[in-house]
């Protein structure tokens, strides 16, 4: 397969978490959380958005977020649980998917802010100036930004690619 394929990257912050007296890793899904997740689900699918693999963070809130939205989907892509999700910065974002295999030209990441947000600002050379422009208002909880991109995953790298949307479960 050609390494000079469009990609498609899909970045979701997980839906609002609540603050109980447990790790921060372990923190579940606020009410308003559980009614976000499967709202960002319904969005993705009516964009047309149909990720081969997803990616999510291993704390509680990133796969209940997952658990809630991806039945939504047309299809169940594979998952794969990565720690190295868990509160990453933008550059271990990039790190995890410049691993990706080629094959995979959509994917789905569930994932924390800052991290979220700021892997979307790095990869982003060019963005849409909607957008833009409202993702720099912040990355709230649900949020989804898409990040276009032509090349192999193990050329992604910050200014690769074009914010293209964004999009909030509260407009």
């Amino acid at each position: 397969m050609s390494v000079d394929v469009s990609r498609t990257l899909v970045f979701l912050r997980h839906a609002k978490a609540d603050w109980p007296q447990v790790p921060d890793h372990e923190r579940p899904l606020a009410e308003r959380g559980r009614k976000d997740a499967p709202v960002a689900g319904e969005w993705l699918a009516a964009q047309g958005i149909d990720p081969q693999l997803a990616l999510c963070s291993t704390a509680a809130r990133t796969r209940e977020t997952w658990k809630l939205a991806a039945p939504k989907l047309p299809r169940r892509p594979r998952t794969v649980y990565e720690e190295r999700l868990y509160d990453a910065p933008a550059g271990q974002v990039i790190e995890v998917l410049n691993d990706l295999p080629d094959e995979v030209r959509e994917v789905l990441v569930i994932g924390h802010n800052p991290g979220m947000q700021n892997v979307s600002e790095v990869l982003s050379g060019s963005a849409d100036e909607e957008a833009g422009a409202r993702m720099a208002l912040g990355f709230p909880t649900s949020a989804v930004a898409v990040v276009s991109y032509t090349g192999a995953w193990k050329s992604l790298g910050p200014g690769a690619g074009a914010l293209t949307t964004f999009w909030t479960p509260h407009a």
